[in-house]
């Protein structure tokens, strides 16, 4: 009974996200309680659920880049941006696209975009251009730029500490098809978007003319904001050999800046996505009623038994099942249940560790990418979409859905074929 209910009430919290005719953190929220009021959890398993990691690490950086911004140094990026592009909107998306991908690498993807997406509202004010293609592209970036290495993506993440698998493995197996699958996914926004971004000279002359160093406010305030920033990312470089969970980092950077800028706590916590952190709340809640009631267990026990055994087949499931379930459900839950479970088939099979490689290379790829077919697939995607309706752009889940999922497919078909080269 527990986990029809459980079942009935994520169904009816995707509805309504669908739906947008509730806004997707009540959706979320309502679903948690729900699964509490019925008793399918706890209150104690809700909070169990919750990843507090996740929630520490977005309120840090939330709180890091709402004092930056004051600096004026986005603008700065911005304008910098467009005189290396010269002013032309496509590649102005490309090169931040790339920036991006490059950043989610070498950070954790959320972070990343809380750095980007500022510049593109700056970049396309300025060049009274819609933003929506733009802040689609750095959604897509990020999740691909975070895929190439073991820091850039909670699921590498998990995979990487819970295997014999180190930073330099996946730089080495994951970077080149990541490469690939770049390019790709930029060439298919340079198609569509060539002749749709198009800006009079006149603009692009007076764009041309300002500079970029004019833009910044308050030169000391940035180069506190630099110092602080510079020892988070040392951070999130050492975390692992220091023992700190992101969390720790990015709120131990958050509130050191709060201390020497000395900025008002009320002004500064305003500047913190809340309707974002609550709908990770809720959604935590909800997912944590199917992994309570063994329902995704069960998918994925389904998903390793299904090939009989066949390596190839097995691969190949993992990573188009791991994609298609992360675009719908958060891909963090659903690897903590995967990992496991890839251990166990490899016990069974009497698999070595390293003959076990190919199958998390599967997992990661899928579950990472997985999460750029919908708008709720990964972190990354929800933290733009909240910040985007903070300025007035509101990113719909089913024109996203439209648009993100066959492209996201395009980059599960590379990994494919790649794996199969490679691995299979």
């Amino acid at each position: 009974m527990q986990a029809y209910s459980a079942i009935i009430i994520f169904l009816i919290v995707y509805a309504l996200i669908l739906s947008e005719k509730v806004h997707r953190t009540i959706a979320s929220l309502i679903g948690g309680m729900l699964l509490i009021l019925l008793g399918v959890l706890s209150q104690e398993k809700a909070i169990e659920h919750i990843d507090f990691n996740t929630l520490g690490l977005l309120v840090g950086m939330m709180i890091v880049v709402g004092i930056t911004r004051k600096t004026g140094v986005f603008e700065y990026l911005g304008l910098k941006a467009v005189r290396m592009a010269k002013g032309e909107p496509i590649r102005i998306l490309i090169a931040l696209a790339t920036v991006t991908a490059i950043l989610s690498a070498f950070l954790d993807n959320v972070t990343t975009v809380l750095l980007i997406v500022p510049i593109v509202f700056s970049i396309t004010d300025k060049l009274d251009l819609r933003p929506m293609p733009f802040l689609i592209a750095m959604i897509f970036a990020s999740n691909i730029g975070g895929t190439a290495t073991l820091i850039g993506d909670p699921p590498n993440i998990m995979i990487g500490s819970q295997t014999h698998l180190g930073f330099m493995d996946f730089i080495i197996n994951l970077t080149p098809v990541i490469i690939v699958i770049h390019v790709a996914t930029m060439a298919v926004f340079y198609f569509l978007y060539q002749h749709k971004m198009q800006i009079s000279k006149e603009l692009k002359a007076d764009l041309m003319k300002i500079d970029p160093r004019s833009a910044i406010k308050d030169s000391a305030l940035l180069k506190r904001c630099s110092f602080v920033l510079s020892l988070i990312l040392i951070g999130f470089f050492t975390h692992q050999a220091l023992h700190l969970e992101s969390a720790t980092i990015a709120l131990s950077g958050g509130v050191l800046l709060m201390f020497i800028t000395k900025e008002e706590p009320e002004d500064i916590l305003l500047s913190v996505e809340w309707t974002t952190i609550f709908f990770f709340i809720g959604l935590f809640i909800v997912v944590g009623g199917l992994i309570e009631t063994g329902i995704i267990d069960s998918m994925a026990q389904w998903a390793m038994t299904a090939t009989a055994g066949n390596r190839t087949l097995t691969g190949m499931l993992i990573l188009w099942f791991s994609a298609i379930a992360s675009a719908f459900v958060d891909n963090i839950p659903f690897v903590a249940t995967m990992i496991p479970l890839i251990h166990t088939m490899g016990t069974l099979g009497g698999i070595s560790p390293t003959g076990l490689e190919p199958f998390f290379w599967a997992l990661s790829l899928g579950a990472c990418l997985g999460g750029n077919g919908t708008l709720i697939g990964a972190s990354a995607n929800v933290i733009v979409a909240g910040m985007a309706e903070k300025n007035g752009t509101h990113i719909r889940f089913i024109p996203y859905l439209k648009f993100a999922f066959p492209l996201m497919l395009l980059s599960v078909i590379i990994s494919m074929f790649y794996l199969l080269i490679f691995y299979f």
